[in-house]
């Protein structure tokens, strides 16, 4: 903690700050904050954190993070409530797999407090972005990278930690409503002893080009199929995946090869409270659809800090198009949809205690 009370702020100028958005014209990860957070490691140390105005970085072309990969990042949100107080959700959960992430690249620790408290102090200064609108939030990106300037493969000992802010709306433009799903058994996204659970850029980048198939076909995300069978389903595109299958919820188990999801972990909780039973078994495609044209599996979603609770009316597989529920929004989706957004958004008692109040 004493790191963070030598925290520096050094604030922008009025008539530098940027105009912000309105909430009706907020998209997905487009406008960014007038402050940021930055903190650097060097001879086994880190720095002074620091507040600063939102700027560009400065790095040496021969940096490591642009050659060797090293890079980590989370994925929360702030959000605005009824009395216009602000909360994050679950920061503690971030900072812990933060550096989960971080040690699985051979990268530096960070403090979970430290990492909190900045997170919730960054938001506090720049509260006035929090929008809203319904289905809005400021969408927060704890990132490090490595900053050692040198070519040679072993890990850096020099990083940047920083943090900026977006306000955003729904991650789908649809919004609440069912997308489409493509079933790649062509590629890979993680493979067992690989870094799959980590929050690495790397992963997302070895998603890029099976989301470019899908995409073109007019799917709106990937479902991936584990790497030795090709059969097991993992997860989607930056978010976990669930079944309903005669009335139960099934997801994968998070085995080290998908993101060990907050959101998921926390759907799985708000599920079980409301009575509902939850299963966390390999799920083999081929039983899935089957289950899906028997009429056994009526609802599917993903789940993700960016998406929360997306419903699937299509999965695409083999050449094939499975319907889900009449591509309809599930009973239990909106049930666990309407839980989980009331708690964030403080329309619902917070029973799990979830909620860290910002301001």
């Amino acid at each position: 903690m004493s790191e963070f009370m030598e925290l520096e702020i050094q604030l922008n100028s009025e008539e530098k700050r940027k105009q912000k958005p309105l909430d009706t014209e907020l998209v997905f990860g487009k406008y960014f904050t007038d402050h940021m957070f930055l903190m650097k490691y060097k001879n086994e140390k880190w720095g002074t954190p620091k507040i600063q105005p939102y700027q560009p970085f400065q790095m040496d072309p021969a940096s490591c993070v642009f050659h060797y990969g090293q890079e980590i990042f989370e994925g929360m949100k702030a959000y605005r409530h009824p009395d216009d107080s602000i909360h994050l959700f679950r920061p503690y959960e971030n900072a812990e797999r933060f550096n989960l992430s971080a040690e699985r690249m051979s990268m530096a620790q960070i403090n979970k407090d430290l990492f909190v408290k900045a997170v919730a102090e960054l938001a506090r200064v720049d509260k006035e972005w929090v929008p809203r609108a319904p289905e809005t939030s400021l969408y927060i990106r704890p990132t490090m990278i490595a900053s050692e300037v040198f070519l040679g493969v072993h890990p850096s000992l020099e990083y940047y930690f920083y943090i900026i802010l977006s306000p955003v709306g729904p991650f789908f433009k649809e919004g609440f409503k069912p997308v489409k799903a493509y079933v790649t058994d062509e590629f890979i996204r993680a493979a067992p002893g690989g870094i799959g659970e980590a929050k690495a850029g790397g992963n997302y980048a070895a998603s890029l080009y099976a989301m470019k198939i899908a995409k073109s076909n007019g799917y709106n995300q990937v479902i991936w199929l584990d790497a030795i069978e090709r059969r097991f389903i993992e997860e989607g595109t930056a978010m976990n995946i669930a079944f309903v299958i005669n009335d139960e919820i099934y997801t994968p188990p998070a085995g080290g090869t998908i993101l060990k999801g907050i959101t998921r972990k926390s759907v799985l909780e708000i599920a079980e409270n409301l009575g509902y039973k939850t299963n966390e078994v390999p799920l083999d495609i081929n039983t899935v659809v089957d289950h899906i044209q028997k009429g056994n599996c009526t609802e599917a979603f993903f789940v993700g800090t960016a998406a929360v609770i997306t419903p699937i009316g299509n999965i695409f597989y083999k050449d094939y198009d499975y319907i889900i529920n009449n591509f309809q929004v599930g009973k239990i989706t909106q049930h666990l949809y309407d839980e989980l957004t009331g708690i964030q958004f403080g329309k619902i008692h917070d029973r799990f205690n979830w909620m860290y109040k910002v301001t």
